[in-house]
């Protein structure tokens, strides 16, 4: 009984080691997003920010097309870090499988401030495109969610999924041809503009946002997220022959005094 308890005792210390070593970073991130009052704050101050800014545009923008708004889903509008929080607690690695069975379930919760922002958008007659790289199998439980958590222009005409490539280029030029996008929301630099990370002339993201600097606040909205995003798989292109790990990749990239 003893060797019993002795081996199941390293069997849970083993996987508890490895949910710690593959997934730390992850773990830190989830855990912030779902307890820390101040992910809640800057959620809020993003779109209480917004209201200011379109009341502006609304008052100052007397452009002939129709004012819209363009927002990416996740992270962005829904809150996915029970799926992350699963990914941990079962040791998994990201694979559309298990993502489309969260998102199936339709039960993401808004971010805080997001329905009411957009809710006042609507009101003073500004359209709003929901453009994400969800997948066209997964629209009618993103439909579901966004309907059932009070989201306005929930409906097929205004959600725009990944077709071809995950790039939003094309969708985001076609709304323009007929809009006037006023702002646009994102947790990722590339919900704005590729530049940051794929035509980016062979600057850093962060180089390439110092040269845009104008337009942060004014008609690009950027919402935290830790968990995942273009910032940590463009620190990994480097390392493609997979010759350390990735979390030396990271270790790496660090800058101490």
């Amino acid at each position: 009984m003893k060797k019993l308890l002795w081996v199941g005792g390293m069997a849970a210390t083993l996987f508890s080691c490895s949910v710690q070593n593959t997934s730390r970073d992850l773990v830190n991130a989830t855990v912030w997003m779902q307890n820390a009052g101040e992910y809640k704050a800057l959620t809020l101050q993003a779109y209480q920010l917004a209201e200011l800014r379109l009341k502006d545009i609304l008052q100052n923008d007397h452009t002939a097309l129709p004012k819209a708004i363009v927002l990416d889903i996740d992270e962005t509008v829904l809150d996915n870090s029970p799926y992350q929080a699963w990914q941990i607690k079962n040791n998994k690695e990201y694979n559309q499988k298990d993502w489309n069975a969260w998102t199936s379930l339709a039960k993401a919760e808004p971010l805080a401030g997001a329905v009411n922002f957009l809710k006042f958008a609507q009101e003073n007659g500004v359209e709003i495109f929901y453009v994400s790289n969800r997948m066209e199998e997964e629209r009618e439980a993103t439909l579901k969610n966004l309907q059932d958590k009070n989201f306005p222009f929930a409906n097929n005409e205004h959600l725009i999924l990944k077709t071809t490539t995950s790039s939003k280029t094309e969708r985001r030029a076609q709304l323009q041809k007929n809009y006037n996008i006023v702002l646009f929301f994102g947790d990722n630099l590339s919900d704005f503009s590729d530049v940051y990370y794929h035509n980016n002339e062979g600057k850093s993201s962060r180089e390439k946002v110092m040269e845009d600097a104008q337009l942060f606040g004014k008609k690009y909205i950027v919402l935290p997220n830790p968990m995942y995003g273009d910032w940590e798989t463009s620190m990994y292109k480097k390392n493609k022959n997979k010759k350390i790990s990735n979390e030396q990749v990271k270790l790496n990239s660090l800058k101490p005094f």
